[in-house]
């Protein structure tokens, strides 16, 4: 495994290319903010209508019209959902894809699955920070970063590499770590840490967690900070030191209950369906169910959605919030701006 750091990055040829950013999210908004802020030349493109447009430009950055933003850039980066990358790239962004550009992601999704397909001219590279952008903002702007991915798909110019790596670099990656991959496994071991482990598996835990207490006739309350609020303490011990360090900081009890009782809930079959996932994700089966949703006009997403929004750990939780509001002084996420 291949590591760079700030160090080894050019980030002066970046500042000579003009940078497009599609798309204004969490990641858009974190890595075009921290790519101003390195001296490199932004712009955000957005639809005419986007309610991210007065966001950007309050932060003081220059917005075009998609199309337009993608034409009069060196480096076009795709900031947009995975589900509309496609059609956005088909509409605004593929006319513009001309010999000596280069095209960038920061997941692997849309070219490993062939839904975007850049012209051979065209440099292909990947920077994937492993945070959300929120956290790559975050870092950026106390001095720090968040590790980044970097990945190439094609390079008819011989410099996408460097280029990817400057662009890593910039965005605050280089002060972590730039990690060298490929978008195979950058998109299958991304989606396969989200769906089993990090997002579905996580949530799926929790609520199963609080649901067998409550059921079991104890306060939902109780069972809220058991399963849900002290999760974060969990974590961010995890996070510091790993499985071990985690461990030596709880009680013996704990761990002695970990060790014994986790296999019985994650065990051999579990295992089992985690590898009929990652099947799934490798298939492009997984992918071509989310694209098909997304068609159809996300309704079972959306059904699931609001099932979440309903479930009652996420109302006795907002009762519970509200009574701890130093929880909401040093959010990450600031709706109003990013």
């Amino acid at each position: 495994m291949k590591v760079y750091y700030d160090k080894d990055a050019n980030l002066g040829a970046l500042r000579e290319k003009r940078i497009a950013i599609i798309g204004y999210g969490s990641q858009g908004f974190a890595q075009a903010n921290n790519l101003r802020d390195s001296g490199c030349q932004v712009t955000v493109g957005l639809r005419h209508d986007s309610a991210s447009r007065v966001k950007a430009e309050q932060a003081g950055l220059a917005t075009l019209p998609v199309a337009q933003a993608a034409a009069e850039a060196d480096v076009v980066m795709m900031l947009v959902p995975d589900e509309v990358a496609a059609d956005v790239y088909a509409k605004d962004v593929a006319e513009s894809m001309l010999p000596g550009k280069y095209l960038g992601f920061s997941h692997g999704f849309s070219i490993h699955f062939g839904f975007i397909k850049p012209p051979p001219e065209v440099s292909v590279f990947m920077v994937a920070p492993k945070g959300p952008g929120h956290l790559v903002r975050h870092e950026y702007t106390r001095g720090a970063g968040v590790p980044c991915l970097l990945a190439v798909h094609q390079d008819p110019n011989g410099d996408a590499k460097q280029t990817g790596l400057a662009y890593a670099s910039a965005i605050g990656g280089g002060r972590a770590g730039v990690i060298e991959t490929s978008f195979r496994e950058e998109t299958e071991t991304d989606l396969f840490g989200e769906q089993a482990v990090l997002c579905g598996g996580l949530t799926a835990l929790i609520k199963a967690g609080f649901e067998t207490l409550v059921e079991a006739g104890y306060a939902p309350e109780m069972a809220y900070f058991e399963c849900l609020h002290e999760m974060k303490l969990i974590v961010d011990l995890l996070y510091e030191g790993g499985i071990s360090e985690m461990r030596y900081s709880i009680s013996n009890t704990a761990q002695y209950g970990d060790m014994t009782r986790g296999p019985v809930v994650i065990n051999d079959e579990t295992k089992q369906r985690m590898k009929g996932l990652l099947a799934e994700i490798q298939s492009g089966a997984f992918a071509n169910e989310w694209m098909k949703e997304n068609r159809n006009g996300k309704q079972r997403f959306r059904q699931l959605e609001a099932e979440t929004r309903d479930h009652r750990i996420e109302k006795v939780g907002a009762g519970l919030r509200a009574m701890m509001p130093w929880l909401a002084a040093n959010k990450l996420v600031d709706k109003a701006t990013n």
